[in-house]
């Protein structure tokens, strides 16, 4: 074109961990569509207690299960010394209960959240990418 410089916007900086995802998701810099291919993929980390289960915060509406995108961000949590246990987002969703929403990186500069049907959806979409088919069995649901 004549009569304009190109600007050249300088290498776009695509997130390399689930960590730097939450930000840029947050952040508008990340498409919904690429942060919960992101997710389902990458290892999250779940506080634990001494029983078997998810650790979940009953004073909020939904119920909510924090999750972890590092080590070092569930620390900030939960303690140096925080026992834990891990998975991909996707086996996470697959053991959440139902009616439970999940907060990602809670004491992060930069948190996700999602509502129970938030989780519906990242199932449904979890699942199209890995068979074709929705969790009702439904090509296209």
């Amino acid at each position: 074109m004549y009569g304009y410089q190109a600007v050249d916007p300088g290498p776009v900086s695509v997130p390399q961990t689930l960590t730097e995802a939450v930000e840029a998701f947050a952040t508008g810099r990340m498409s919904q569509h690429d942060f919960q291919q992101m997710f389902l993929a990458s290892q999250v980390y779940c506080p634990r207690g001494d029983r078997p289960g998810f650790l979940a915060l009953h004073d909020t509406q939904p119920p909510m299960i924090p999750v972890f995108s590092s080590l070092e961000e569930l620390r900030k949590y939960h303690g140096e010394k925080s026992r834990y246990f891990s998975g991909t987002g996707m086996e996470i969703l697959d053991l959440l209960p139902s009616g439970y929403g999940l907060i990602l990186d809670i004491e992060g500069e930069h948190r996700v959240m999602f509502d129970p049907q938030a989780i519906e959806d990242l199932i449904n979409f979890g699942m199209k990418m890995m068979y074709g088919t929705s969790m009702y069995g439904l090509a296209g649901y």
